[in-house]
């Protein structure tokens, strides 16, 4: 009886022991795949899902952006509410917390928020840009028109755009 195929490409070019001495003499892994505790790999890290959304997804700057977006252009920030209680936003952006985005985009969600069936372009941001890349990856998957800021919201403050407090909301 045949043991059962295992996940990845590589493991079914290379045997095990010849990939794990490429490995090592490269310094590098060839799977791409993390060891995770208990044994085993993850089937793909952040870094690998980071690489791929980036591909995909057309990032912005914040100077692209500028300090008024165009009337089509939706500025959605996605990070945690305490994020935004500590350092700001932009403003005019819309607040759609990561963990809700999937049931806010979607018409046919309990949870479906009209700002997401505008129609217009929405632009992503976190604080550094990671979490809206991935963010911005998933509402193009949905059907949206995405795009990510490029650096998010540090980026924003360091090329001295407008931030709004919660003072001034």
């Amino acid at each position: 009886m045949r043991a059962p195929a295992r996940r990845g490409v590589w493991r079914a070019k290379m045997p095990p022991v010849a990939r794990d001495l490429q490995e090592r003499a490269s310094g590098r892994r060839l799977s791409g795949a993390t060891p995770i505790q208990g044994g085993g790999e993850m089937a793909k890290g952040y870094k690998d899902m980071l690489a791929e959304a980036d591909a995909l997804v057309h990032s912005v700057t914040p100077e692209e952006t500028g300090p008024r977006p165009a009337a089509d252009l939706v500025l959605v920030d996605i990070r945690d509410p305490r994020e935004l209680a500590r350092e700001g936003m932009i403003p005019g952006a819309f607040h759609a917390p990561r963990g809700m985005l999937e049931f806010w985009i979607d018409p046919e969600s309990p949870y479906h928020k009209p700002r997401f069936a505008e129609g217009k372009t929405y632009v992503f941001y976190c604080a550094s840009g990671w979490r809206s890349l991935l963010a911005a990856r998933l509402a193009q998957e949905m059907g949206l028109e995405a795009r990510s800021l490029r650096g998010g919201f540090t980026a924003w403050k360091a090329a001295g755009l407008p931030v709004e407090t919660s003072e001034e909301a």
